[in-house]
């Protein structure tokens, strides 16, 4: 897990979450196309020796051009503590991002999930909507579950009001009547 060492002493986690693993989905492609790829010499020479070699050797091939974009998922990381939302973005093998937002700042946090393949697949894109602009987090995996964290965690710190009292409305709506 990427700059766990990042956090202040007196930091707590409350929620940690990564892209969907369909980001990953080119490098899936290049595993698929190589290995199809590797098994040519068995359509020119059918034998199985070479249907077998030119397996492995597509799968080892795909599986290194396919790399970049599983460390592009996995190191690209996203956490949410008592006092910042730290935003961790890893683009190849040496080119990482650092964005650093205190949670006084949020003001809301949103999602969507737009079209077939984000709702058959689960992943949207949520919005936490700053002083300083919007940050957009596209293809994240259960974008509902992750915005009630967030606003969760949101308003056990107070930066974000909390929902009325079912109890209060009714109390003041009797009031009213």
């Amino acid at each position: 897990m990427a700059s766990i060492n990042d956090l202040y002493d007196y930091e707590e986690i409350q929620v940690i979450f990564r892209k969907h693993p369909i980001v990953m989905r080119r490098g899936l492609l290049y595993i698929l196309i190589a290995m199809l790829l590797g098994m040519v010499p068995a359509l020119i020479e059918p034998r199985m020796d070479y249907f077998w070699y030119g397996l492995f050797g597509g799968l080892v091939l795909g599986l290194i051009l396919a790399l970049p974009s599983w460390i592009y998922w996995y190191f690209s990381v996203y956490i949410m503590t008592n006092q910042r939302f730290i935003q961790i973005t890893q683009k190849g093998f040496f080119r990482r991002s650092f964005a650093d937002i205190g949670i006084q700042q949020v003001q809301s946090i949103n999602y969507h999930i737009v079209g077939l393949q984000q709702t058959l697949l689960q992943f949207g894109t949520i919005v936490l909507q700053t002083y300083l602009g919007d940050n957009i987090i596209y293809d994240v995996y259960h974008p509902d579950r992750i915005a009630k964290k967030l606003n969760q965690a949101l308003r056990d710190y107070g930066t974000v009001s909390q929902p009325p009292d079912p109890e209060s409305i009714k109390a003041s709506n009797s009031q009213n009547d």
